[in-house]
């Protein structure tokens, strides 16, 4: 296969798989899916309470102390994350990585995986909830306009995909590591970006283990 089919065809996967989860998000981003979404989102921390796990405000009070730190968790819950799995995935595309293939299957069954939680258990994010701060809202930036909304599904926070994706790609990048700090680091990245996504209110804590359980399937299940 020539290198332009080879990138036609990785783009069309990616497309694809984008299509399915906007499809997912047009069935359930409806007044009665909204109100489903904060039903579950009150569930979940009543969970979380009776497990005595539900340390999301606490963690937020803190990170909230410190705007410096605030500023960087947004960047990072906003377009970092995503953008490191996207572009490290094109890295081994572009290097011809022998493990690219395992790579990007990993992180389409990652992505594609939430899918069905997503549709029968629309999730609202802690931010939209009382007694939590939405942290790019108090910055400027309104991620629930509808424009930005029409690309994204704002009640799909059950489970995590960007832990999904942290462990998908930590892991591949850790095994490419040459150095014992830099293998730990990069194994480590999933727990930073757990920090990210609880302080910034986007995700519980249950949100966070279900995504790490995605990422561990993923990776596993392409073995």
């Amino acid at each position: 296969m020539s290198a332009a089919r080879s990138g036609v065809r990785e783009v069309a996967l990616g497309l694809g798989a984008y299509a399915a989860y906007l499809l997912v998000r047009r069935a359930v981003l409806t007044p009665s899916g909204r109100r489903r979404a904060r039903r579950n989102a009150e569930r979940v921390l009543g969970l979380e309470g009776r497990l005595g796990i539900d340390v999301e405000p606490v963690v937020q009070r803190a990170a909230l102390r410190l705007p410096t730190l605030v500023h960087v968790l947004n960047v990072g819950y906003a377009g970092a994350n995503v953008m490191l799995s996207v572009g490290w995935l094109i890295l081994l595309y572009r290097r011809r990585d022998a493990g690219f293939a395992r790579e990007r299957r990993a992180a389409v069954a990652a992505f594609t995986g939430a899918l069905p939680a997503f549709l029968v258990f629309p999730c609202a994010p802690p931010r939209t909830l009382d007694g939590f701060v939405d942290t790019l809202a108090s910055r400027g930036i309104d991620i629930e306009h509808p424009f930005l909304v029409r690309f994204y599904n704002p009640v799909a926070a059950m489970p995590s995909q960007h832990l999904a994706f942290a462990v998908v790609t930590g892991t591949g990048v850790a095994a490419r590591a040459r150095s014992r700090p830099g293998r730990v680091a990069w194994r480590s990245y999933p727990a930073l970006v757990a920090l990210v996504v609880v302080a910034t209110g986007n995700h519980y804590v249950l949100d966070v283990a279900a995504g790490a359980a995605l990422g561990v399937a993923a990776r596993a299940l392409t073995r």
